[in-house]
């Protein structure tokens, strides 16, 4: 476990942006939000993560049971090992997603009642279908693979998993966007206009190729607004929400596809891998030696609860950790927006916007940024823009 944590502290280390970033200026929030909108944030973001801790705690205890009773009929059902473990873990995805339920319910009622949720209930199931039936299938495959490595290479499994689980991530990286992504939202290329006018512009500055650029119909399902990257090669995209595209102004506009770029130009999403890669030797190791401390099971479908609960337990301290590298990656991004577009006034009207239209938390517990957050927290992404509005 320890060196595990190394590993990922060294690849936070290795691959943390080298440039200097702007320091952000300490900001009032009251002078951008009101009073309302910083509790209406809290009140219903802190729930909303407690909500997300229980059902994560509800998940890691049944995996827990299921790792003192191993469902061994499940796999005694077969007389291939290998046909065991695929069925043990499309099982297994099964049996644990159950057990939340009724708090993934209870959270999406609450996303209802401000606004933010706008699917029906019946497209939220078939939702929850196509997802569970996608999720059975790798988890199916990843239950075979681990048996058929395990049995092959009885101590030794770890190094060619490791492999294996960074090359499938880069797999699933370039294929997601073509293959998965349409099952749940509608992709449509940017017609010819002034938005996609402003990306190509702002593309052919900031010296990228960015491969096709998406609206999608996130409006079918939240109010929300987003934008991100996806893919890799030739699947290389940039997504923008429709909501994104119907609420806000051009330069607004122009400031989120600047961000998105800055992760296209800095090969972020590769970076990501290269993370994957520094990791994953480490916490193999670590995940056989966890699950050999809970089970006596070996090379055997009765062995996945005991793997899959150390994966777990070793992913949590290394996603920590990794969670750094995500933030010093997104305030870069931010920074180089700000350069591209030298619109700080644009880039703080739209941080103030969509944090009150995600009904985000604008005053989060600093554990929580330091622990869990992905991104900096608003007040800081404000700081940088006064601080680069001041510096000009």
């Amino acid at each position: 476990m320890l060196l595990a944590v190394a590993a990922a502290e060294g690849g936070v280390r290795l691959l943390s942006p080298r440039e200097d970033v702007i320091k952000p200026a300490e900001v009032d929030l009251a002078r951008y939000f009101s009073e309302t909108e910083i509790r209406r944030g809290s009140r219903f973001a802190r729930p909303q993560l407690a909500l997300g801790m229980t059902r994560a705690a509800i998940e890691l205890g049944c995996l827990a049971a299921l790792v003192r009773r191993p469902p061994r009929r499940l796999a005694q059902a077969f007389k291939q090992p290998v046909a065991a473990g695929a069925a043990t873990g499309a099982g297994l995805a099964v049996a644990l997603s159950l057990p939340p339920l009724p708090l993934r319910a209870i959270s999406r009622k609450r996303g209802i009642a401000v606004g933010l949720v706008t699917q029906s209930w019946r497209g939220w199931a078939a939702d929850l279908l196509k997802g569970g039936a996608i999720e059975a299938g790798l988890a199916a495959g990843a239950g075979a693979a681990t048996v058929a490595i395990t049995r092959r290479y009885p101590r030794g499994w770890w190094l060619p998993a490791s492999a294996g689980s960074v090359l499938f991530g880069a797999g699933l990286a370039a294929l997601a966007p073509v293959v998965l992504d349409p099952v749940f939202n509608d992709f449509t290329p940017l017609p010819e206009g002034e938005t996609r006018s402003d990306v190509l512009t702002l593309a052919a500055a900031a010296g990228v190729r960015v491969g096709e650029v998406y609206s999608v119909d996130a409006s079918r399902r939240t109010t929300a607004a987003n934008a991100y990257v996806a893919g890799l090669g030739p699947t290389k995209r940039v997504v923008l929400f429709d909501t994104l595209l119907d609420r806000y102004s051009r330069d607004e506009v122009r400031v989120v596809v600047a961000h998105e770029l800055a992760h296209v130009r800095n090969r972020d999403v590769v970076r990501g891998l290269a993370y994957a890669a520094l990791v994953a030797p480490a916490a193999a190791l670590a995940v056989q030696r966890v699950s050999w401390a809970m089970s006596l099971e070996r090379g055997t479908a009765a062995a996945l609860p005991a793997l899959a609960l150390a994966a777990v337990l070793v992913g949590a301290p290394t996603g920590v950790i990794g969670n750094r590298l995500s933030r010093a990656i997104e305030r870069r991004s931010d920074a180089y927006s700000l350069a591209l577009t030298g619109a700080p006034g644009a880039f703080i009207s739209f941080e103030r916007a969509i944090a009150v239209q995600n009904v985000a938390d604008l005053r989060p517990p600093r554990w929580l940024t330091s622990l869990m957050a992905t991104h900096p927290p608003t007040a800081e992404r404000i700081g940088a823009a006064v601080s680069y509005a001041e510096q000009r």
